[in-house]
């Protein structure tokens, strides 16, 4: 794997935070801070009504996915093509009453928690803000998962000639 670190070895980039533009701002702070859950770290103002809340998701990462990947998820989840090219997925603990207190407060559920094949149950939801949003509840730990068809790192994984299958199902690590 390849890390970018200062000097000292700590890692390169130190938080990712998704700026998210609302409309409805008291709306949005309500759903994602008192529905969802996500603790308020910091809030400022600023003149002419400016405001904006920084609210704790926990660990973020960075999800990039070819056009193949995103449509092959949307297909798992959904069953038809539905997200754009940002959506916002948030790990819980019991995706299904996230779900239906999500769908409560007022966010559109797009589909159910479905059982995915890499052992997740997943959620989709179009949520305050505009943004398209998934649930997802691990079921099984990250070992597990890294012994399943499909699952390891792109810097460890080792392809046949051809990269993958006539799919493009990339090769999985021996």
């Amino acid at each position: 794997m390849t890390t970018n670190a200062d000097p000292a070895g700590r890692p390169a980039v130190r938080q990712l935070r998704l700026v998210v533009e609302a409309e409805d701002y008291e709306a949005a702070l309500a759903f994602y801070r008192d529905v969802l859950g996500l603790p308020e770290e910091a809030a400022f103002t600023a003149d002419g009504g400016a405001r904006v809340a920084i609210l704790d998701a926990g660990r973020a990462t960075l999800e990039i996915a070819n056009p193949a990947q995103k449509k092959m998820i949307d297909e798992v989840e959904v069953g038809r093509q539905v997200a754009p090219k940002l959506r916002v997925a948030f790990e819980v603990d019991d995706a299904e009453e996230a779900t239906g207190r999500l769908v409560s407060a007022g966010a559109s559920q797009v589909a159910p928690p479905t059982l995915t094949p890499w052992q997740s149950l997943n959620s989709r939801l179009d949520a305050p803000a505009g943004l398209h949003i998934t649930l997802f509840q691990e079921l099984t730990t990250q070992e597990e998962r890294e012994h399943m068809d499909g699952f390891g790192t792109e810097s460890r994984r080792r392809r046949p000639a051809g990269g993958g299958d006539e799919r493009g199902t990339p090769a999985t690590e021996s």
